[in-house]
């Protein structure tokens, strides 16, 4: 039963990603902080090896800022 929960959570967590790559790739921001925000999903895609939960928790906040359009400074 918790490898079906744990399925359904990576599942949930690859579909978020995909769409999270989708609207930075959209932005219209200097190349620096489009850098910044992928090295921030790579994180988070580095996370869901080993800390899947956490990796769930950290893109829900990356996308939150981005949907509130907080962006990370660039290089």
């Amino acid at each position: 039963m918790e490898h079906d929960s744990q399925l359904k959570l990576y599942a949930a967590v690859a579909a978020r990603l995909k769409e999270a790559h989708t609207t930075v790739r959209a932005l219209q921001v200097p190349e620096s902080v489009r850098k910044a925000l992928i090295r921030k999903l790579l994180v988070v895609t580095a996370a869901a090896k080993h800390d899947l939960p956490d990796a769930a928790r950290r893109l829900e906040r990356l996308m939150k800022d981005l949907d509130e359009g907080r962006f990370p400074e660039g290089d």
